[in-house]
């Protein structure tokens, strides 16, 4: 289990275009337009097995089922190479998000495009776009990580999606999500 951090992209990036299968409703292809949120998006990059993904989905669950009513959308995103991970293969994918019961998009970036182009280096890495899809937050869920006892609070992503729902300015200091890499080709 490597401890990589996120990139953090710089904040007011323009949220980049996707169009992506979603294994769980037959491959359907999806777009960041057809998924964003009316107040806010969140994309984040996951996978099936990573023990920090594992960690913090159902925390991530339960965010969504307070913030999309708000107007936040989460979009998940796994961009692993199946081929050296197959337990993230998109019929795998179909089976954890059953098992994890998350109702939020779950889209698979085979070319791996879509990780390069949002700067993505880990799993979980996240990225909170405004209405304009311009990056306002990137970094971490909370401190919480496997193994060091802290509590799965979602402290730095609901500082980030309050603020955004006020209107008020996010904050200057945003910590680096760490996870494990993303399995390139």
């Amino acid at each position: 289990m490597a401890n990589t951090p996120s990139n953090m992209l710089a904040l007011g990036t323009k949220a980049p275009f996707f169009e992506l299968p979603n294994p769980s409703q037959s491959n359907e292809m999806q777009s960041l337009e057809d998924l964003k949120g009316e107040k806010g998006t969140l994309v984040f990059f996951m996978c099936n097995h990573c023990p920090f993904v594992l960690h913090v989905i159902d925390k991530l669950t339960e965010l969504y089922e307070d913030y999309q009513e708000q107007g936040i959308e989460f979009i998940a995103i796994n961009a692993n190479d199946a081929e050296k991970q197959p337990a993230d293969s998109p019929e795998k994918m179909v089976e954890f998000q059953v098992e994890r019961k998350f109702d939020f998009p779950y889209l698979y970036d085979e070319s791996q495009a879509i990780a390069k182009a949002y700067d993505a280096a880990c799993t979980p890495d996240f990225f909170f776009f405004d209405e304009k899809l311009d990056l306002i937050y990137r970094g971490q869920m909370d401190d919480s990580r496997p193994g060091n006892q802290k509590e799965i609070t979602g402290e730095d992503l609901i500082i980030a999606f309050e603020n955004l729902l006020a209107g008020a300015p996010q904050e200057e200091i945003q910590k680096p999500s760490i996870g494990c890499n993303i399995k390139w080709k």
